[in-house]
């Protein structure tokens, strides 16, 4: 791989003008398919097969005023009044008139009819039933809704509107801004050079639009997630900036050691690139087995964010040099003062703070490993608490109409109301219809669970055969309480059900939510042990070892662990909640641990590859295993430093906005990513490595036979070259002196002639081709 990698960077060096218009071409044609074809994403979080959604599908032409979308339009006075006034009961009754002339209802539950209003009459609740389902439901009838409203709020009276249809669709609020603002930072003080800097951000910017434009392209056809492309934009930016971040700094530094330009942009192809694809097939792998847990929402916004990386390893191993081909030797152009951009001065002799620091390690291994295990082991305590949920309109920010909506119906009605279940009850036999007696047999059966606040009136289908009985619980949607209630219809009702001759089932978009954690919190699991198997196989290929992996997996599952805890202390918890701004303290999002593996597994292995094949490249030149940690740690710490710190502030970017969703997801692989890289890779990995000693890189003689070969850091490339230059150098001795000329007229970059190759040739002999 890294001979094909290094000849594919040179031919993009060479063909620098032919690459650069193939991506904005591609760039072009797909934001214009995007603009051609682009449609809604869906909000609607489905899972074929639960008891709730497939009981929704059963019914959605028996009984659709359950299955289809609905809404909830709520009225409030003012503070210390009320709406029995004639003036205000006659407002509410008209805006429900007018809601249900509005184009694309079905029905409306008048809320003075139904008795629908608060004891003290100050709150009242209209329910809406649409015509068509909610991943059908465009803006026009819930605009219309609104519209159908407006003379009640003239009249002076607050209207809100919740329930499913209007739950606000997932939005990133700028917050990724500051987080790219940190990203470059962070690039200047790396590099201490703009132009440097500038390449890493570039590339990640025409990455990310190129996917963006793609996955927005396919919503015309596709029921895609909101969320998919808010995580596509998180991972892709991220990875993009670091993937390029590692060829960049491997181009530097092959220029500062005296190869040609097109030479060290090959050579950075060759050994950065080849780390940069097998990493980045890690987490394309751990993102595409996000299929593993058979839930299609979570399996879009995994093969969603599978191609954003696609698309920046990509673009790093063809852009990039292209890119350097423009620079030449000039790629630390317009330097910024007092930047050193990690070049020692000559002759300073000065360690570097990753040699102090690994130096320090190195003479405490024990201590430093307990420290690292005891700090993440409290981190992690919290997470044996784990609720898992689905954000409802009670998560989202005070500011938002769902959110008052919900409050107002809480405070008026109790917290049921805003999540009620659908017992839904089937007549066994063929054709049979419901014994009349049986249905409030059972109605009074479940009233008499635990949980439940109210029922109402049950709905029969026309042949009979269904019926539906909704159940308020007494607990909000998101409540143990309201879970163990899902349970208990499922268990005593269900066996009153039978002895009637019925079936008995459970939907609503409580239930449903309730079904999805359930099939998440399973898949767990299953989704580790995939993710520990594929780790271990791809890092023993990397390293021929079976010690290094095992303790890269250990170090996984720690980052895992302590970041999980975090989740469960700020957002079920409540810690430091109003710090970050949590809208609501309750269950975490039910797809982010399954979500949070198979991120942070990818990353996790980039700063493993990128930091330990600096060691083994430093072991298999025969130096002592101590001394081989410390070279490695000191030339490869800075970048992992950096490229850590990039990811940590593109994903804290996120958290700055109140999604409920996007937030939790951004702190999760923020706080993953710090204990992953600055606890794990910088401190336990050198420690263990240094325990471990020569016995890290023991691998079985049957194993050595069997295992093929994976160039990571380029030392067979390096050996070929160095036997073609010497094979070159005795073809072009006769033109040796010519050549020097042809290098010093080339010094600004080569355009691939068949001179510049032999200048390449005889300097790369001079220079030493094993660098």
């Amino acid at each position: 791989m890294a001979l094909l990698l290094y000849r594919l960077a040179g031919l993009c060096y060479r063909r620098r003008h032919a690459v650069v218009a193939v991506w904005l071409v591609l760039l072009l044609a797909v934001g214009g398919l995007a603009a051609a074809f682009s449609g809604k994403t869906t909000d609607e979080f489905r899972v074929p097969g639960t008891e709730a959604q497939t009981t929704i599908d059963r019914i959605s032409d028996r009984l659709p005023e359950y299955a289809n979308a609905s809404a909830q339009v709520v009225f409030a006075a003012p503070e210390g009044q009320s709406l029995t006034t004639p003036e205000r009961r006659e407002a509410v009754s008209a805006a429900a008139a007018a809601i249900g002339k509005a184009d694309g209802v079905a029905q409306v539950i008048e809320p003075f009819s139904a008795q629908a209003v608060s004891k003290d009459g100050r709150i009242a609740l209209t329910q809406v039933v649409f015509d068509t389902r909610l991943h059908d439901l465009g803006d026009g009838p819930r605009d219309a809704v609104r519209e159908a409203t407006e003379s009640a709020e003239k009249a002076g009276l607050q209207v809100e509107f919740g329930g499913d249809a209007y739950t606000p669709t997932v939005t990133v609020e700028g917050g990724e801004v500051i987080g790219v603002g940190v990203a470059v930072l962070v690039l200047l003080i790396t590099f201490g050079s703009m132009l440097a800097a500038g390449l890493p951000l570039l590339s990640a910017l025409v990455g990310v639009g190129l996917g963006m434009a793609g996955l927005l392209a396919l919503t015309g056809s596709y029921d895609i997630i909101s969320t998919a492309p808010v995580l596509a934009l998180m991972i892709g930016m991220a990875v993009g900036i670091d993937y390029a971040l590692f060829i960049v700094s491997r181009h530097r530094q092959n220029l500062a050691e005296g190869m040609e330009p097109r030479e060290a942009a090959s050579r950075a192809g060759g050994t950065a690139g080849s780390a940069v694809v097998f990493a980045g097939a890690t987490v394309v792998v751990a993102l595409a087995g996000l299929a593993v847990a058979g839930v299609p929402f979570l399996t879009v916004m995994g093969l969603s964010a599978a191609g954003a990386v696609i698309i920046a390893m990509l673009i790093a191993v063809t852009l990039l040099p292209a890119l350097f081909g423009y620079a030449g030797r000039s790629v630390d152009r317009l330097r910024l003062p007092g930047l050193g951009g990690g070049k020692k001065k000559p002759g300073s002799g000065k360690p570097s703070a990753g040699e102090r620091w690994v130096r320090g390690v190195a003479r405490r291994p024990v201590l430093v490993l307990i420290a690292c295990l005891v700090g993440i082991g409290a981190l992690a305590i919290p997470a044996k608490d784990l609720r898992l949920g689905l954000p409802g309109n009670g998560s989202y920010p005070e500011s938002t109409s769902a959110r008052q909506a919900y409050d107002l119906v809480s405070e008026g009605f109790g917290q049921g109301f805003n999540g009620p279940l659908i017992a839904v009850a089937e007549a066994k036999g063929a054709g049979a219809p419901l014994s009349e007696d049986g249905v409030k047999q059972l109605a009074q059966k479940l009233g008499q669970l635990p949980g439940v606040s109210t029922l109402l009136p049950p709905s029969v289908d026309k042949s009979g055969q269904l019926a539906a009985i909704p159940v308020i619980p007494k607990g909000g949607p998101d409540s143990q309480a309201t879970e163990d209630l899902v349970a208990d219809i499922r268990g005593e009702g269900e066996r009153t059900a039978d002895d009637a001759g019925m079936k008995l089932t459970v939907t609503g978009t409580t239930a449903a939510n309730i079904d999805v954690s359930k099939k998440l919190s399973d898949a767990l699991a299953p989704f580790i042990a995939v993710i520990v198997g594929i780790s271990l196989i791809l890092l023993a290929l990397a390293f021929r070892s079976l010690l290094v992996p095992l303790k890269a997996v250990v170090g996984f599952l720690l980052s895992i662990a302590g970041s999980a805890g975090a989740v469960v202390a700020v957002y079920q918890w409540g810690w430091l909640s109003d710090f970050i701004a949590v809208p609501k303290v309750g269950p975490v999002v039910s797809f982010l641990p399954i979500l949070l593996i198979g991120v942070l597994f990818g990353l996790a292995m980039d700063y493993e590859l990128f930091l330990v094949s600096r060691m083994k490249e430093e072991s298999s030149r025969g130096a002592a295993p101590k001394d081989a940690v410390i070279a490695g740690f000191r030339d490869g710490s800075r970048v992992v430093v950096a490229a850590a710190l990039i990811m940590i502030s593109v994903f804290a970017g996120f958290v700055i906005g109140h999604d409920p969703i996007v937030q939790p997801i951004g702190f999760a692989l923020a706080v993953g990513v710090f204990i992953d890289a600055f606890v794990v890779r910088m401190a336990l990995v050198p420690a263990v490595m240094i325990l471990l000693g020569k016995s890290a890189w023991w691998f079985p003689r049957f194993l050595e036979r069997t295992v093929p070969h994976v160039d990571m850091e380029g030392e067979r490339l390096s050996a070929q070259l160095a036997g073609d230059a010497t094979a070159g150098a005795k073809q072009d001795a006769v033109t040796d002196e010519t050549d020097d000329g042809l290098v010093d007229s080339h010094a600004g970059g080569g355009d691939g002639s068949v001179a510049d190759r032999s200048a390449d040739r005889s300097l790369t002999e001079r220079r030493g081709a094993g660098k």
